[in-house]
Protein backbone atom coordinates (compact mmCIF):
# COMPACT_ATOMS: atom_id res chain seq x y z
CA UNK A 1 0.00 0.00 0.00
CA UNK A 2 1.48 3.34 -1.00
CA UNK A 3 2.05 5.90 1.72
CA UNK A 4 0.43 8.52 -0.52
CA UNK A 5 -2.90 6.67 -0.46
CA UNK A 6 -3.11 5.97 3.25
CA UNK A 7 -6.47 6.69 4.77
CA UNK A 8 -7.48 7.80 8.23
CA UNK A 9 -8.70 4.26 8.88
CA UNK A 10 -5.26 2.83 8.19
CA UNK A 11 -3.63 5.39 10.48
CA UNK A 12 -6.10 4.43 13.22
CA UNK A 13 -5.24 0.76 12.63
CA UNK A 14 -1.61 1.69 12.94
CA UNK A 15 -2.29 3.22 16.37
CA UNK A 16 -4.12 0.09 17.49
CA UNK A 17 -1.28 -2.00 16.11
CA UNK A 18 1.24 -0.03 18.15
CA UNK A 19 -0.88 -0.47 21.28
CA UNK A 20 -1.10 -4.23 20.78
CA UNK A 21 2.61 -4.52 19.99
CA UNK A 22 3.47 -2.43 23.05
CA UNK A 23 1.27 -4.68 25.18
CA UNK A 24 3.11 -7.72 23.84
CA UNK A 25 6.44 -6.14 24.73
CA UNK A 26 5.19 -5.39 28.24
CA UNK A 27 3.79 -8.92 28.62
CA UNK A 28 7.14 -10.41 27.61
CA UNK A 29 8.84 -8.21 30.22
CA UNK A 30 6.42 -9.40 32.91
CA UNK A 31 6.95 -13.04 31.91
CA UNK A 32 10.71 -12.49 32.00
CA UNK A 33 10.53 -10.93 35.48
CA UNK A 34 8.32 -13.69 36.92
CA UNK A 35 10.49 -16.34 35.28
CA UNK A 36 13.55 -14.80 36.90
CA UNK A 37 11.75 -14.81 40.26
CA UNK A 38 10.96 -18.50 39.77
CA UNK A 39 14.59 -19.25 38.92
CA UNK A 40 15.74 -17.48 42.10
CA UNK A 41 13.18 -19.34 44.21
CA UNK A 42 11.00 -16.34 45.07
CA UNK A 43 8.02 -18.18 43.56
CA UNK A 44 7.61 -21.82 42.54
CA UNK A 45 6.32 -23.20 39.25
CA UNK A 46 3.49 -25.07 40.99
CA UNK A 47 2.06 -21.96 42.69
CA UNK A 48 -1.61 -21.47 41.75
CA UNK A 49 -2.47 -18.68 39.28
CA UNK A 50 -6.18 -18.30 38.44
CA UNK A 51 -6.73 -21.96 39.24
CA UNK A 52 -3.75 -23.20 37.20
CA UNK A 53 -0.16 -23.96 38.10
CA UNK A 54 2.29 -21.18 37.37
CA UNK A 55 4.05 -23.32 34.74
CA UNK A 56 0.78 -23.70 32.83
CA UNK A 57 0.15 -19.94 33.09
CA UNK A 58 3.65 -19.39 31.72
CA UNK A 59 2.78 -21.63 28.79
CA UNK A 60 -0.44 -19.76 28.04
CA UNK A 61 1.43 -16.44 28.06
CA UNK A 62 4.11 -17.77 25.71
CA UNK A 63 1.46 -19.15 23.34
CA UNK A 64 -0.25 -15.77 23.28
CA UNK A 65 3.06 -14.02 22.67
CA UNK A 66 3.97 -16.42 19.89
CA UNK A 67 0.63 -15.94 18.11
CA UNK A 68 0.82 -12.15 18.55
CA UNK A 69 4.34 -11.92 17.16
CA UNK A 70 3.43 -13.96 14.07
CA UNK A 71 0.32 -11.81 13.66
CA UNK A 72 2.43 -8.63 13.69
CA UNK A 73 4.57 -9.93 10.85
CA UNK A 74 1.62 -11.11 8.78
CA UNK A 75 -0.23 -7.80 9.27
CA UNK A 76 2.80 -5.88 8.08
CA UNK A 77 3.48 -8.21 5.14
CA UNK A 78 -0.02 -7.87 3.73
CA UNK A 79 -0.11 -4.11 4.24
CA UNK A 80 -2.68 -3.90 7.01
CA UNK A 81 -0.38 -1.60 8.97
CA UNK A 82 2.12 1.09 8.05
CA UNK A 83 5.65 -0.31 8.46
CA UNK A 84 9.01 0.04 6.75
CA UNK A 85 10.61 -3.43 6.78
CA UNK A 86 13.92 -4.14 5.10
CA UNK A 87 14.13 -6.72 2.29
CA UNK A 88 15.64 -9.23 4.75
CA UNK A 89 15.95 -9.65 8.50
CA UNK A 90 19.73 -9.78 8.07
CA UNK A 91 22.47 -12.35 8.42
CA UNK A 92 22.84 -11.79 12.18
CA UNK A 93 19.20 -12.64 12.87
CA UNK A 94 19.40 -15.58 10.45
CA UNK A 95 22.47 -16.96 12.21
CA UNK A 96 20.87 -16.50 15.63
CA UNK A 97 17.66 -18.33 14.70
CA UNK A 98 19.67 -21.04 12.96
CA UNK A 99 21.54 -21.71 16.20
CA UNK A 100 18.34 -21.52 18.27
CA UNK A 101 16.42 -24.00 16.13
CA UNK A 102 19.42 -26.30 15.78
CA UNK A 103 19.59 -26.46 19.59
CA UNK A 104 15.81 -26.97 19.84
CA UNK A 105 15.93 -29.83 17.35
CA UNK A 106 18.87 -31.51 19.05
CA UNK A 107 17.37 -31.20 22.54
CA UNK A 108 13.87 -32.36 21.62
CA UNK A 109 15.09 -35.29 19.52
CA UNK A 110 17.47 -36.31 22.28
CA UNK A 111 14.63 -36.20 24.81
CA UNK A 112 12.54 -38.63 22.72
CA UNK A 113 15.42 -41.10 22.43
CA UNK A 114 17.35 -40.22 19.27
CA UNK A 115 21.04 -41.00 19.18
CA UNK A 116 23.85 -38.56 18.50
CA UNK A 117 23.49 -38.86 14.73
CA UNK A 118 19.72 -38.42 14.86
CA UNK A 119 19.98 -35.39 17.10
CA UNK A 120 22.51 -33.74 14.79
CA UNK A 121 20.36 -34.53 11.77
CA UNK A 122 17.19 -33.08 13.27
CA UNK A 123 19.11 -30.04 14.49
CA UNK A 124 20.62 -29.42 11.05
CA UNK A 125 17.22 -29.74 9.33
CA UNK A 126 15.46 -27.34 11.72
CA UNK A 127 18.40 -24.96 11.65
CA UNK A 128 18.35 -24.89 7.85
CA UNK A 129 14.61 -24.25 7.79
CA UNK A 130 15.03 -21.43 10.33
CA UNK A 131 17.82 -19.88 8.25
CA UNK A 132 15.70 -19.93 5.13
CA UNK A 133 12.65 -18.57 6.99
CA UNK A 134 14.70 -15.69 8.41
CA UNK A 135 17.11 -14.70 5.64
CA UNK A 136 14.98 -14.98 2.48
CA UNK A 137 11.55 -13.42 3.32
CA UNK A 138 11.02 -9.75 4.02
CA UNK A 139 12.10 -8.51 7.43
CA UNK A 140 8.61 -8.43 8.92
CA UNK A 141 8.16 -12.16 8.25
CA UNK A 142 11.78 -13.18 8.82
CA UNK A 143 12.00 -11.63 12.29
CA UNK A 144 8.56 -12.63 13.56
CA UNK A 145 7.65 -16.11 12.31
CA UNK A 146 10.78 -17.91 13.65
CA UNK A 147 10.54 -15.99 16.94
CA UNK A 148 6.83 -16.65 17.30
CA UNK A 149 7.40 -20.33 16.58
CA UNK A 150 10.00 -20.50 19.36
CA UNK A 151 7.65 -18.89 21.88
CA UNK A 152 4.72 -21.01 20.74
CA UNK A 153 6.65 -24.28 20.95
CA UNK A 154 7.95 -23.44 24.44
CA UNK A 155 4.43 -22.46 25.52
CA UNK A 156 3.03 -25.73 24.13
CA UNK A 157 5.51 -27.76 26.16
CA UNK A 158 4.47 -25.97 29.35
CA UNK A 159 0.72 -25.97 28.76
CA UNK A 160 0.60 -29.68 27.97
CA UNK A 161 2.80 -30.55 30.95
CA UNK A 162 5.60 -32.07 28.87
CA UNK A 163 7.85 -29.97 31.11
CA UNK A 164 6.51 -28.87 34.46
CA UNK A 165 6.52 -29.53 38.22
CA UNK A 166 8.06 -32.88 39.02
CA UNK A 167 9.69 -33.20 35.60
CA UNK A 168 13.13 -34.78 35.61
CA UNK A 169 15.57 -35.66 32.85
CA UNK A 170 18.65 -37.74 33.66
CA UNK A 171 21.69 -36.78 31.60
CA UNK A 172 23.19 -40.12 30.65
CA UNK A 173 26.95 -40.15 30.90
CA UNK A 174 27.16 -36.90 32.89
CA UNK A 175 26.06 -38.14 36.33
CA UNK A 176 23.59 -35.26 36.52
CA UNK A 177 19.89 -34.54 36.04
CA UNK A 178 17.68 -31.62 35.01
CA UNK A 179 14.58 -30.72 37.03
CA UNK A 180 11.46 -28.80 36.12
CA UNK A 181 12.01 -26.22 38.87
CA UNK A 182 15.06 -25.03 36.94
CA UNK A 183 14.20 -25.83 33.34
CA UNK A 184 10.77 -24.16 33.28
CA UNK A 185 12.07 -20.71 34.38
CA UNK A 186 14.94 -21.00 31.88
CA UNK A 187 12.49 -21.79 29.09
CA UNK A 188 10.36 -18.79 30.07
CA UNK A 189 13.36 -16.46 30.23
CA UNK A 190 14.62 -17.54 26.84
CA UNK A 191 11.25 -17.53 25.05
CA UNK A 192 10.20 -14.18 26.54
CA UNK A 193 13.49 -12.61 25.44
CA UNK A 194 13.02 -13.83 21.86
CA UNK A 195 9.33 -12.84 21.73
CA UNK A 196 10.00 -9.47 23.38
CA UNK A 197 12.72 -8.66 20.87
CA UNK A 198 10.48 -9.52 17.93
CA UNK A 199 7.47 -7.64 19.36
CA UNK A 200 9.68 -4.59 19.97
CA UNK A 201 10.82 -4.65 16.32
CA UNK A 202 7.19 -4.78 15.26
CA UNK A 203 6.33 -1.91 17.60
CA UNK A 204 9.07 0.18 15.94
CA UNK A 205 7.71 -0.58 12.48
CA UNK A 206 10.70 -2.77 11.58
CA UNK A 207 13.48 -1.16 9.56
CA UNK A 208 16.21 0.80 11.34
CA UNK A 209 13.87 2.11 14.04
CA UNK A 210 12.48 -1.34 14.75
CA UNK A 211 15.94 -2.83 15.07
CA UNK A 212 16.95 -0.10 17.51
CA UNK A 213 13.84 -0.65 19.62
CA UNK A 214 14.35 -4.43 19.58
CA UNK A 215 17.98 -4.13 20.62
CA UNK A 216 17.03 -1.68 23.37
CA UNK A 217 14.42 -4.04 24.82
CA UNK A 218 16.78 -7.01 24.64
CA UNK A 219 19.62 -5.17 26.36
CA UNK A 220 17.26 -3.64 28.92
CA UNK A 221 15.90 -7.04 29.97
CA UNK A 222 19.36 -8.62 30.19
CA UNK A 223 20.85 -5.73 32.17
CA UNK A 224 17.88 -5.63 34.53
CA UNK A 225 18.18 -9.38 35.13
CA UNK A 226 21.87 -9.00 35.97
CA UNK A 227 21.08 -6.20 38.42
CA UNK A 228 18.31 -8.25 40.01
CA UNK A 229 20.63 -11.23 40.47
CA UNK A 230 23.32 -9.03 42.02
CA UNK A 231 20.85 -7.32 44.33
CA UNK A 232 19.36 -10.70 45.23
CA UNK A 233 22.81 -12.07 46.02
CA UNK A 234 23.63 -9.13 48.27
CA UNK A 235 20.23 -9.42 49.93
CA UNK A 236 20.69 -13.17 50.46
CA UNK A 237 24.08 -12.66 52.12
CA UNK A 238 22.65 -9.82 54.21
CA UNK A 239 19.65 -11.78 55.46
CA UNK A 240 21.77 -14.79 56.38
CA UNK A 241 24.61 -12.75 57.84
CA UNK A 242 22.71 -10.32 60.06
CA UNK A 243 22.12 -12.81 62.94
CA UNK A 244 25.83 -13.54 63.16
CA UNK A 245 26.90 -9.93 62.68
CA UNK A 246 24.63 -8.66 65.47
CA UNK A 247 25.25 -11.57 67.82
CA UNK A 248 25.65 -10.00 71.29
CA UNK A 249 25.14 -6.46 69.98
CA UNK A 250 24.00 -4.00 72.64
CA UNK A 251 23.78 -0.28 73.42
CA UNK A 252 24.57 1.21 76.83
CA UNK A 253 26.66 0.15 79.81
CA UNK A 254 30.33 0.92 80.33
CA UNK A 255 30.91 0.86 76.58
CA UNK A 256 28.46 3.03 74.69
CA UNK A 257 28.09 0.32 72.03
CA UNK A 258 28.92 -3.33 72.55
CA UNK A 259 29.52 -5.19 69.29
CA UNK A 260 31.44 -8.36 70.16
CA UNK A 261 31.34 -9.83 66.67
CA UNK A 262 33.45 -6.93 65.36
CA UNK A 263 35.55 -6.31 68.48
CA UNK A 264 36.34 -9.86 69.68
CA UNK A 265 38.63 -12.49 68.34
CA UNK A 266 37.74 -16.14 67.94
CA UNK A 267 40.07 -17.43 70.64
CA UNK A 268 39.03 -19.68 73.49
CA UNK A 269 38.75 -16.77 75.96
CA UNK A 270 36.13 -14.92 73.91
CA UNK A 271 32.55 -15.24 75.17
CA UNK A 272 31.27 -14.53 71.66
CA UNK A 273 33.53 -15.36 68.72
CA UNK A 274 34.37 -12.32 66.60
CA UNK A 275 36.32 -11.33 63.53
CA UNK A 276 38.40 -8.42 64.81
CA UNK A 277 41.89 -9.77 63.88
CA UNK A 278 40.74 -10.83 60.41
CA UNK A 279 38.95 -7.50 59.89
CA UNK A 280 42.02 -5.48 60.82
CA UNK A 281 44.22 -7.74 58.69
CA UNK A 282 41.97 -7.21 55.66
CA UNK A 283 41.97 -3.43 56.07
CA UNK A 284 45.75 -3.30 56.34
CA UNK A 285 46.10 -5.59 53.34
CA UNK A 286 44.10 -3.27 51.14
CA UNK A 287 45.77 -0.12 52.47
CA UNK A 288 49.24 -1.59 51.93
CA UNK A 289 48.39 -2.79 48.41
CA UNK A 290 46.96 0.62 47.47
CA UNK A 291 49.97 2.50 48.91
CA UNK A 292 52.27 0.31 46.81
CA UNK A 293 50.31 0.07 43.57
CA UNK A 294 48.85 3.56 43.14
CA UNK A 295 52.06 5.66 43.20
CA UNK A 296 53.89 3.04 41.13
CA UNK A 297 51.10 2.64 38.61
CA UNK A 298 50.37 6.34 38.24
CA UNK A 299 54.08 7.12 37.89
CA UNK A 300 54.49 4.46 35.20
CA UNK A 301 51.38 5.78 33.42
CA UNK A 302 52.78 9.34 33.44
CA UNK A 303 56.07 8.14 31.96
CA UNK A 304 54.43 6.01 29.26
CA UNK A 305 51.91 8.71 28.31
CA UNK A 306 53.94 11.91 28.61
CA UNK A 307 57.61 11.03 28.24
CA UNK A 308 58.09 7.70 26.47
CA UNK A 309 58.07 7.67 22.67
CA UNK A 310 55.05 5.75 21.39
CA UNK A 311 56.34 2.65 19.68
CA UNK A 312 57.21 -0.97 20.26
CA UNK A 313 58.21 -0.44 23.88
CA UNK A 314 54.94 1.18 24.93
CA UNK A 315 53.01 -1.38 22.89
CA UNK A 316 54.80 -4.23 24.65
CA UNK A 317 54.10 -2.66 28.05
CA UNK A 318 50.41 -2.34 27.16
CA UNK A 319 50.19 -6.00 26.13
CA UNK A 320 52.04 -7.07 29.27
CA UNK A 321 49.83 -5.07 31.64
CA UNK A 322 46.66 -6.38 30.01
CA UNK A 323 48.00 -9.91 30.37
CA UNK A 324 48.96 -9.39 34.01
CA UNK A 325 45.51 -8.04 34.90
CA UNK A 326 43.92 -11.20 33.49
CA UNK A 327 46.39 -13.51 35.25
CA UNK A 328 44.71 -15.82 37.81
CA UNK A 329 45.19 -14.81 41.42
CA UNK A 330 46.75 -18.16 42.33
CA UNK A 331 49.68 -17.31 40.04
CA UNK A 332 50.28 -14.09 41.99
CA UNK A 333 50.06 -16.12 45.17
CA UNK A 334 52.72 -18.53 43.90
CA UNK A 335 54.87 -15.55 42.94
CA UNK A 336 54.55 -14.14 46.45
CA UNK A 337 55.34 -17.50 48.04
CA UNK A 338 58.39 -18.12 45.83
CA UNK A 339 59.81 -14.59 45.57
CA UNK A 340 58.62 -12.46 48.49
CA UNK A 341 58.45 -14.84 51.45
CA UNK A 342 62.16 -15.83 51.24
CA UNK A 343 63.05 -12.13 51.40
CA UNK A 344 60.99 -11.45 54.54
CA UNK A 345 62.33 -13.97 57.01
CA UNK A 346 61.25 -17.03 54.99
CA UNK A 347 57.83 -17.04 56.64
CA UNK A 348 54.35 -15.82 55.85
CA UNK A 349 53.84 -12.18 56.74
CA UNK A 350 51.53 -9.22 56.37
CA UNK A 351 53.94 -7.30 54.15
CA UNK A 352 54.26 -10.27 51.78
CA UNK A 353 50.48 -10.29 51.42
CA UNK A 354 50.40 -6.52 50.91
CA UNK A 355 52.97 -6.63 48.13
CA UNK A 356 51.37 -9.64 46.46
CA UNK A 357 47.99 -7.91 46.32
CA UNK A 358 49.78 -4.71 45.30
CA UNK A 359 51.26 -6.51 42.28
CA UNK A 360 47.74 -7.75 41.45
CA UNK A 361 46.37 -4.20 41.64
CA UNK A 362 49.25 -2.58 39.75
CA UNK A 363 48.23 -3.56 36.16
CA UNK A 364 44.72 -2.14 36.50
CA UNK A 365 46.00 1.10 38.05
CA UNK A 366 48.50 1.45 35.22
CA UNK A 367 45.90 0.72 32.51
CA UNK A 368 43.21 3.06 33.85
CA UNK A 369 45.68 5.80 34.77
CA UNK A 370 47.20 5.77 31.31
CA UNK A 371 43.79 5.92 29.65
CA UNK A 372 42.73 8.75 31.97
CA UNK A 373 45.88 10.73 31.19
CA UNK A 374 45.53 10.19 27.45
CA UNK A 375 41.91 11.35 27.70
CA UNK A 376 42.99 14.80 28.97
CA UNK A 377 42.62 17.18 25.98
CA UNK A 378 45.86 18.38 24.42
CA UNK A 379 44.50 21.92 24.63
CA UNK A 380 45.20 21.81 28.38
CA UNK A 381 48.85 21.01 27.75
CA UNK A 382 49.18 23.58 24.96
CA UNK A 383 47.63 26.33 27.05
CA UNK A 384 49.97 25.57 29.95
CA UNK A 385 53.01 25.49 27.66
CA UNK A 386 51.98 28.84 26.13
CA UNK A 387 52.22 30.36 29.61
CA UNK A 388 55.80 29.19 29.91
CA UNK A 389 55.10 26.39 32.39
CA UNK A 390 57.53 23.47 32.34
CA UNK A 391 56.39 20.01 31.27
CA UNK A 392 56.56 18.51 34.75
CA UNK A 393 54.65 21.43 36.24
CA UNK A 394 52.03 21.00 33.52
CA UNK A 395 51.70 17.31 34.34
CA UNK A 396 51.55 17.94 38.06
CA UNK A 397 49.19 20.91 38.02
CA UNK A 398 47.06 20.33 34.92
CA UNK A 399 47.15 16.75 33.60
CA UNK A 400 47.06 14.75 36.83
CA UNK A 401 44.22 16.72 38.48
CA UNK A 402 42.14 16.24 35.32
CA UNK A 403 42.95 12.51 35.28
CA UNK A 404 42.34 11.79 38.98
CA UNK A 405 38.65 10.78 38.55
CA UNK A 406 39.68 8.13 36.02
CA UNK A 407 42.53 6.93 38.20
CA UNK A 408 40.18 6.67 41.16
CA UNK A 409 37.79 4.56 39.10
CA UNK A 410 40.56 2.08 38.39
CA UNK A 411 41.53 1.92 42.05
CA UNK A 412 37.89 1.29 43.05
CA UNK A 413 37.61 -1.62 40.63
CA UNK A 414 40.92 -3.06 41.73
CA UNK A 415 40.16 -2.83 45.44
CA UNK A 416 36.92 -4.69 44.84
CA UNK A 417 38.94 -7.56 43.45
CA UNK A 418 41.87 -7.77 45.83
CA UNK A 419 39.82 -7.32 49.03
CA UNK A 420 38.09 -10.65 48.49
CA UNK A 421 41.05 -12.68 47.19
CA UNK A 422 41.82 -15.88 49.06
CA UNK A 423 44.56 -17.74 47.18
CA UNK A 424 47.30 -15.06 47.50
CA UNK A 425 46.52 -14.63 51.20
CA UNK A 426 46.55 -18.38 51.76
CA UNK A 427 50.04 -18.68 50.25
CA UNK A 428 51.69 -15.52 51.56
CA UNK A 429 50.03 -14.25 54.73
CA UNK A 430 47.61 -16.75 56.27
CA UNK A 431 47.88 -16.87 60.04
CA UNK A 432 45.57 -18.53 62.55
CA UNK A 433 42.19 -19.67 61.35
CA UNK A 434 40.44 -18.65 64.57
CA UNK A 435 42.83 -16.05 66.05
CA UNK A 436 42.42 -14.35 69.41
CA UNK A 437 41.94 -10.59 69.64
CA UNK A 438 45.61 -10.10 70.54
CA UNK A 439 46.59 -11.55 67.14
CA UNK A 440 45.35 -8.43 65.32
CA UNK A 441 48.27 -6.64 63.62
CA UNK A 442 49.26 -3.45 65.44
CA UNK A 443 50.92 -1.72 62.53
CA UNK A 444 50.68 1.94 63.56
CA UNK A 445 52.42 1.55 66.92
CA UNK A 446 54.84 -1.10 65.67
CA UNK A 447 57.28 1.20 63.87
CA UNK A 448 60.76 1.29 65.40
CA UNK A 449 63.68 3.58 64.56
CA UNK A 450 67.31 2.44 64.64
CA UNK A 451 70.73 3.87 63.79
CA UNK A 452 71.58 1.01 61.46
CA UNK A 453 69.94 -0.13 58.20
CA UNK A 454 67.11 -0.40 57.45
CA UNK A 455 66.70 2.45 60.02
CA UNK A 456 62.93 1.85 60.25
CA UNK A 457 61.40 -1.53 61.09
CA UNK A 458 58.01 -2.85 62.05
CA UNK A 459 57.74 -6.38 63.49
CA UNK A 460 53.95 -6.35 62.95
CA UNK A 461 54.50 -6.34 59.19
CA UNK A 462 56.62 -9.49 59.43
CA UNK A 463 54.07 -11.58 61.30
CA UNK A 464 51.52 -13.95 59.82
CA UNK A 465 48.05 -12.43 60.02
CA UNK A 466 44.56 -13.64 59.31
CA UNK A 467 42.12 -11.99 56.92
CA UNK A 468 38.39 -12.25 56.29
CA UNK A 469 38.56 -14.22 53.00
CA UNK A 470 41.11 -16.66 54.42
CA UNK A 471 39.15 -17.20 57.62
CA UNK A 472 35.92 -17.74 55.67
CA UNK A 473 37.66 -20.20 53.36
CA UNK A 474 38.98 -22.20 56.29
CA UNK A 475 35.56 -22.34 57.95
CA UNK A 476 33.89 -23.57 54.78
CA UNK A 477 36.47 -26.13 53.70
CA UNK A 478 37.70 -27.47 57.03
CA UNK A 479 34.52 -27.04 59.06
CA UNK A 480 36.48 -25.66 61.99
CA UNK A 481 34.40 -24.51 64.93
CA UNK A 482 36.65 -24.08 67.98
CA UNK A 483 34.58 -22.31 70.63
CA UNK A 484 32.04 -21.10 68.04
CA UNK A 485 28.57 -22.15 69.10
CA UNK A 486 26.98 -21.74 65.66
CA UNK A 487 29.66 -22.07 62.94
CA UNK A 488 27.18 -21.52 60.08
CA UNK A 489 25.84 -18.31 61.58
CA UNK A 490 29.41 -17.18 62.27
CA UNK A 491 30.45 -17.92 58.67
CA UNK A 492 27.53 -15.95 57.21
CA UNK A 493 28.33 -13.04 59.53
CA UNK A 494 31.93 -13.26 58.34
CA UNK A 495 30.78 -13.14 54.70
CA UNK A 496 28.57 -10.13 55.38
CA UNK A 497 31.44 -8.34 57.14
CA UNK A 498 33.68 -8.93 54.13
CA UNK A 499 30.98 -7.59 51.83
CA UNK A 500 30.56 -4.48 54.00
CA UNK A 501 34.33 -3.88 54.04
CA UNK A 502 34.43 -3.98 50.25
CA UNK A 503 31.43 -1.65 50.04
CA UNK A 504 33.09 0.79 52.46
CA UNK A 505 36.20 0.89 50.27
CA UNK A 506 33.94 1.44 47.26
CA UNK A 507 32.18 4.29 49.06
CA UNK A 508 35.49 5.95 49.95
CA UNK A 509 36.68 5.64 46.36
CA UNK A 510 33.44 6.99 44.90
CA UNK A 511 33.43 9.91 47.34
CA UNK A 512 37.04 10.70 46.38
CA UNK A 513 36.20 10.60 42.69
CA UNK A 514 33.17 12.84 43.22
CA UNK A 515 35.26 15.32 45.23
CA UNK A 516 37.92 15.66 42.54
CA UNK A 517 35.30 15.93 39.81
CA UNK A 518 33.71 18.84 41.64
CA UNK A 519 37.12 20.46 42.11
CA UNK A 520 37.84 19.97 38.41
CA UNK A 521 34.63 21.70 37.30
CA UNK A 522 34.84 24.63 39.71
Amino acid sequence: MSRATQSVLVRDDRTLYEAVAGTAVGLSGVAFAVGLAALLGVVTIDDPVAGFELSVAFGAVLLALGASVVGFGVASRFGYVDAAPQPSAGIVAAAAFTGIWFAVGAIVSGAVGFGTGGRLGVGVILGGIAFAATAFPREDIGSTVPAGAVAGLCGLFLVTGVVGPGWKQVLVGYNAALFGDTVVPLIVLFASLVAGWSAAKAYGGFGARGRNVGAYVLIYLVVCSILVVLIGLVGFVTVNGLPGLFNGFGVGGAALISWPFLTNGAGLLADIAGVFPALVGTVWLVIGAVLFAVPTGVGAAVFLSEYAEQGRFTGAVEVATNGLWSTPSIVFGLFGAAFLIPRFGNQKSLIAGMLTLGFMLLPLVLITSREAILAVPDEYRDASAALGVSKWQTIRSVVLPAAIPGVTTGVILGVGRIAGETAPILLTMGGGVLPAKSAAPNVLSGFQLSASPPFVSNPALLEATSALPYQLYALITAGLSGNIQNPQEYAWGLALTLLLVVLVFYAVGIATRYYFRRKLHQ
